[in-house]
């Protein structure tokens, strides 16, 4: 029996060692630039093809935006893996999140903005 509660508690620690970038999101709360609702932000990469075509996208239709790379900073991956990321971009609009690159669904979001 005694084993037994040594595993569990060893098999707890492991889990909260693994998945403790998402775990201080929630004890830490929520980044700030995340509640802004009047800021368009978009969580990035260097390297990434259709990273770079939202960034064309918000320039064509001059839309300003927050660009913060989840490589590196890891303020920025807290914020992306709060909003759900799994890959890049995400694109932060008025509440609304957008996961991927789809131009109608950037510009849909965008347009909610006051």
């Amino acid at each position: 029996m005694e084993h037994l509660k040594k595993l569990v508690i060893l098999g707890v620690a492991l889990g909260i060692y693994q998945n403790w970038d998402s775990i201080q999101g929630y004890v830490a709360g929520t980044p700030d630039y995340i509640t802004d609702e009047t800021t368009v932000v978009l969580y990035a990469t260097e390297w990434c093809g259709y990273c770079e075509k939202t960034r064309k996208l918000f320039a064509r239709n001059n839309i300003p935006y927050v660009e913060h790379d989840v490589e590196k900073s890891k303020e920025a991956q807290r914020a992306y893996r709060a909003l759900g990321g799994r890959g890049v971009p995400v694109v932060h609009a008025d509440g609304v999140v957008i996961h991927g690159y789809s131009e109608a669904r950037i510009m849909d979001a965008v347009k909610l903005q006051p």
